[in-house]
């Protein structure tokens, strides 16, 4: 089975540790045994602090997008670094350069592509031009949730949503101010037009995405196509 993983920035780097690398590489060396894997790391507080600084000294979106880009790419290498000869050495900075480095047999570490685009996003795309037979977004939350968790602790979590539902949440979740959602708008979008087997689930142990690909079981959100979920969309 092909599988891209998504690792959010707040699981992977809400600080400089080199014990979370080492215990994410383990998983990732451990699942790479049985399937081909494809990582996207997220920037982290390490991004946004670079992020905070350079707004502060004038720079325009562009540039601040660009910002953490690069950081999620120094993220990425730092990754491949802990899983040594299980991976790629070099971050590809598109899919084409991705989709190559499949063939290699090892792990595929990458960061962010284009300005404008999150690595949610990369992610999606990414899957979608390899071929993946699983996309997971591990993220720092149990999955997907009727509202920002974080600002509504009243907020009820779904365990299975179509692809359309998870669009429409998100863009009425996106309208309020302050409010987050564990994938975005585009990253969504391309999940259904791609049609791909999506789960989100809480990342923050790495050892609960081992268990999610061996066992099927996991906290979460299971992501299905439009035809195979009849369930209300107000309905957790």
């Amino acid at each position: 089975m092909r599988i891209v993983l998504s690792i959010g920035g707040s699981i992977l780097v809400p600080d400089l540790d080199q014990e979370r690398f080492r215990e994410h590489a383990a998983i990732l060396a451990t699942l790479a045994e049985e399937h081909d894997i494809g990582v996207v790391v997220g920037g982290g507080a390490v991004a946004r602090e670079y992020i905070d600084v350079a707004r502060g000294l004038g720079a325009n979106e562009v540039q601040l997008d660009q910002i953490g880009i690069d950081v999620t790419r120094l993220n990425a290498r730092v990754l491949i670094a802990a899983l040594g000869n299980d991976a790629v050495f070099t971050p590809p900075r598109d899919y084409d350069e991705a989709r190559r480095a499949f063939h290699t047999g090892k792990i595929v570490v990458m960061g962010g592509t284009t300005p404008a685009q999150t690595t949610d996003a990369v992610s999606a795309a990414l899957a979608k031009y390899v071929n993946a037979d699983r996309l997971i977004y591990a993220t720092s939350v149990a999955g997907v949730f009727s509202a920002d968790p974080s600002t509504h602790p009243d907020a009820e979590p779904f365990d299975e949503l179509s692809q359309s539902q998870l669009i429409s949440l998100i863009t009425d979740i996106g309208v309020t101010a302050g409010t987050e959602v564990p994938i975005d708008l585009l990253a969504a979008k391309i999940i259904q037009r791609a049609n791909i087997d999506t789960i989100v689930l809480d990342g923050a142990d790495p050892r609960r995405i081992l268990e999610a690909v061996r066992t099927g079981e996991f906290e979460g959100t299971k992501i299905v196509p439009d035809d195979e979920n009849d369930i209300c969309y107000g309905d957790a």
